[in-house]
């Protein structure tokens, strides 16, 4: 393996685009360290200082997106959580508004049109979060009132409160459009999905630090112990990434012209994650739309509601919280395969190439087979999404604190780590093959 990382760097080409990428990684963790105008540096690390790290509860599944940047609110603060959400929702519209599937359809041009509506979502959910993000870091809510004498926005500078603000939520929304664009120039000149290989960073920064907090709280013994969870469940979760049902598929002879072509077997792989991290990141942005709400209701007087909604909801170690979270990535799993892949569509491009299962029919027998085959297969992956996220939940009632929800060893900082990791080292031995047929897993 080390030989092939020599072997990449000794390709021109290739070692380019693996220095841009890390290029374009530093900069982006340099806007993540970078304080926003108007925001008391100083008081924000007394205030992570007093709260051992900053958690927060409600923001900080949002925190850990960011690599730490949301809670100083600093120029990245957002990360690329308002481009994924963007993402998402257009994928969901796709199937609602008929003049979106019709671009989906018309190819790159199509693609090329739906890209540029989602950069202008971004940017209005953008300026909606940073909104939301600088009122509650103004009524001190950000850290759930435990910093009140640590203002993170003073008063009192010589400048307009309302300049202030505006120029803060101005910065934040511009930094989400730098990051965007980031992520899309690591796509196109460097090595891997822009917009993941951002995630896997900002997850990666969390790493020595929380670790080293639980090493601190828990002791060597416990923090050995999590060690050893965390491997195990990175060897299953890399197991169960790579596993897939390979259909075979045949091609009839056909003669063009002088030339015989076709008379080929293939196979089309239909992984058992078939959706991969999205529909866990989709069910956590819903449990957190409670969470959330919360924040602008008295904490001091709750109702019968809000205390309820507080206790059986918002409470990670709550059953009614895991067993909601655990149906709703089920159910997005099915949802987001209906939508991504086509039994139909796929089988007739089959029947157009002159393609067929065997033993199956070509046309509407061969559709419902593939129809068949997903839905088997869909279940034991969704099954595993949510197990695999639900973890961490057990894991706090075991520890009996709230302090390590969503640390990044959690269930769905692995699931994107270790997906986002599997797929940019086949995207990098696929172009190192393209050389010299050496790769990273021989």
């Amino acid at each position: 393996m080390l030989s092939a990382f020599l072997s990449a760097f000794r390709t021109p080409d290739l070692r380019k685009k693996l220095l841009f990428t890390v290029g374009i990684i530093a900069v982006y963790r340099l806007g993540a360290t970078l304080p926003s105008p108007g925001v008391s540096y100083g008081n924000v690390q007394k205030c992570l200082d007093t709260i051992q790290g900053g958690s927060t509860g409600v923001l900080n599944l949002l925190d850990l997106f960011s690599g730490g940047a949301l809670l100083q609110l600093s120029v990245f603060a957002l990360g690329i959580m308002p481009y994924i959400t963007a993402s998402i929702i257009l994928q969901l519209l796709t199937v609602v508004i008929p003049r979106l599937e019709q671009l989906r359809k018309e190819g790159q041009a199509g693609q090329a049109k739906i890209t540029q509506y989602t950069r202008y979502l971004t940017l209005g959910l953008g300026v909606l979060q940073a909104s939301a993000f600088v009122a509650l870091a103004r009524s001190g809510q950000l850290f759930n009132n435990q910093c009140d004498q640590f203002p993170i926005v003073p008063e009192g500078t010589g400048i307009p409160n309302w300049l202030t603000l505006g120029i803060l939520v101005m910065t934040m929304t511009a930094g989400t459009g730098v990051v965007m664009w980031l992520g899309e120039l690591i796509t196109d000149r460097g090595v891997g999905n822009g917009m993941s290989v951002l995630i896997f960073t900002s997850i990666a920064a969390r790493l020595p630090s929380e670790g080293w907090k639980i090493k601190t709280t828990k002791g060597w013994g416990m923090f050995l112990l999590v060690i050893a969870l965390v491997l195990v469940v990175i060897t299953a979760v890399t197991f169960i990434e790579q596993a897939q049902r390979r259909i075979p598929v045949q091609y009839a002879k056909r003669m063009i012209g002088r030339r015989m072509y076709g008379g080929t077997s293939t196979y089309i792989p239909l992984k058992v994650n078939q959706a991969g991290v999205i529909p866990v990141i989709f069910a956590s942005s819903l449990l957190y739309l409670p969470q959330l709400a919360l924040q602008f209701f008295d904490q001091n007087d709750p109702g019968k509601a809000q205390a309820w909604i507080q206790n059986h909801i918002v409470k990670a170690s709550a059953p009614e919280h895991i067993a909601i979270y655990f149906l709703l990535i089920i159910f997005f799993t099915y949802f987001y395969v209906s939508i991504t892949f086509n039994p139909t569509e796929v089988a007739d491009n089959m029947k157009k190439y002159g393609g067929f299962v065997p033993g199956i029919r070509p046309g509407k027998p061969t559709a419902e087979y593939l129809d068949f085959i997903l839905s088997r297969i869909t279940l034991p992956g969704a099954l595993y999404l949510g197990i695999v996220a639900i973890l961490p939940n057990f894991f706090f009632i075991w520890l009996d604190n709230q302090q390590f929800q969503n640390f990044p060893f959690g269930g769905t900082a692995v699931l994107i780590m270790v997906g986002v990791g599997l797929e940019t080292v086949k995207q990098i031995e696929s172009q190192l093959m393209q050389r010299n047929y050496e790769g990273f897993l021989r």
